[in-house]
């Protein structure tokens, strides 16, 4: 029998960028000794090997600066790899940055229609989902309203229920859980939890090492861009903690 494909796979993957540092303290120095400035390559992923399965559940853990947002970037195709193989099977919803992307003039039902067809919807299907997206936000009184009146809350429980709305096969969230109230914050986990059900797979960043015992299959530890393991989350987390 044919082993089941993966829905993400990453092999061999390194990520650098260039960090520029002129040591300049103002605007004249910097003119002055503009070609004096250093570069710096920093690799944020070295070598990662990582498959998650249709249907799991796997959560990234790590110090900051590890690199597990980078990774999660790559996924959703903020960033290219610096070499290596990035593979991603199906519609991703990416839960990163909500609201980041929103523009300030245009009012949230506008921000709603640009955002969903950013993340491949038809102008129709959003206009389908509208009303459920603006419910689950719970922003019926404000959709109408410019956005840069929106508070931070605000704009990331509309980012959140624009994400969730775009029928995805993979949920891939960094730290975006708390995004409201704390009645808000639970109805975001009964979401994902209702996704983990139905089969969906889902790849997380999270410091909330209860969240991640609770909801996460396999746990992987990286470091310095690096795996340091894998396994089932309460080995793998006993140790990290008992590193930090």
């Amino acid at each position: 029998m044919r082993a089941e494909q993966p829905m993400i796979a990453l092999r061999n993957v390194r990520k650098e960028f260039m960090l520029s540092h002129s040591g300049a303290g103002s605007i004249k120095t910097a003119l002055l000794w503009w070609r004096r400035r250093q570069v710096e390559r920093f690799v944020a992923l070295d070598g990662i090997e990582l498959q998650v399965n249709p249907g799991e559940c796997v959560a990234l853990v790590g110090r900051n600066g590890a690199g597990k947002s980078t990774l999660l970037s790559l996924l959703a195709r903020v960033y290219k790899p610096t070499s290596g193989e990035v593979v991603v099977r199906g519609r991703i919803a990416p839960l990163l940055e909500l609201g980041a992307g929103f523009h300030p003039d245009l009012t949230g039902l506008e921000n709603v229609v640009f955002n969903g067809v950013i993340l491949g919807l038809t102008r129709k299907q959003v206009a389908e989902r509208m009303d459920a997206i603006v419910a689950f936000a719970e922003l019926e009184h404000h959709i109408d309203s410019p956005v840069r009146t929106y508070s931070s809350g605000m704009m990331a429980r509309l980012g959140f229920s624009v994400a969730v709305h775009v029928d995805a096969e993979i949920l891939i969230v960094d730290e975006v859980l708390a995004v409201g109230d704390f009645a808000f914050e639970q109805k975001c986990y009964q979401y994902i939890e209702e996704f983990r059900c139905s089969g969906g797979t889902i790849l997380f960043v999270s410091h909330n090492l209860d969240s991640v015992r609770k909801i996460a299959d396999r746990c992987v530890w990286l470091r310095s861009g690096k795996v340091v393991r894998q396994g089932e989350p309460d080995a793998i987390l006993t140790e990290y903690q008992n590193e930090a």
